[in-house]
């Protein structure tokens, strides 16, 4: 079973220094995605456009200047108070977006507590997988053979006849 943490919050998409309108926003984290953060922003479209990146860059961004590239994080203070600003890049344009830092600190905090940092692996079962898959069969024979056949026997036979064959 995956756990979802969410979290509605209202940013601001910043249009020059003296304007920004406000975009309702979802920040949702998986834990069957432990890596990523997703953020779906609602700009009045039919659809809501979804970003989704690392989510130790977002937990980085909330202390010091972080990412390159499509996505950058810095936290920053508008007026007194204490803002997250996100800068996304894609082929259709730049975005500058304002989050409230303690409304995305509380969030993140709410996702380490289900998956800390360092544990994320564990949640996408790869070793288990891994352990299921090189378990050797009863008696080391699979398919009849021996499990070290497998490995000599040339896995695309030849479409050419064999001498002797019509």
């Amino acid at each position: 079973m995956h756990t979802v943490v969410e979290r509605e919050l209202e940013l601001k998409l910043v249009l020059s220094p003296e304007r920004s309108i406000p975009v309702p926003a979802r920040l949702t984290y998986r834990t069957d995605d432990p890596y990523a953060v997703h953020i779906a922003f609602h700009i009045g479209s039919e659809y809501p456009v979804h970003w989704t990146f690392a989510r130790e860059l977002l937990v980085e961004g909330v202390f010091r200047p972080s990412g390159h590239g499509d996505v950058r994080v810095w936290p920053t203070k508008i007026e007194g108070c204490g803002v997250i600003l996100i800068a996304l890049t894609s082929p259709d344009g730049d975005a500058l977006l304002e989050a409230p830092a303690a409304q995305v600190s509380a969030w993140l905090e709410r996702t380490l507590r289900v998956v800390p940092p360092g544990s994320e692996a564990e949640q996408l079962g790869i070793d288990e997988a891994l352990a299921e898959l090189l378990v050797p069969a009863p008696g080391g024979l699979v398919g009849g053979g021996r499990a070290d056949e497998l490995y000599l026997r040339d896995p695309w036979p030849s479409d050419e006849s064999q001498e002797g064959e019509a």
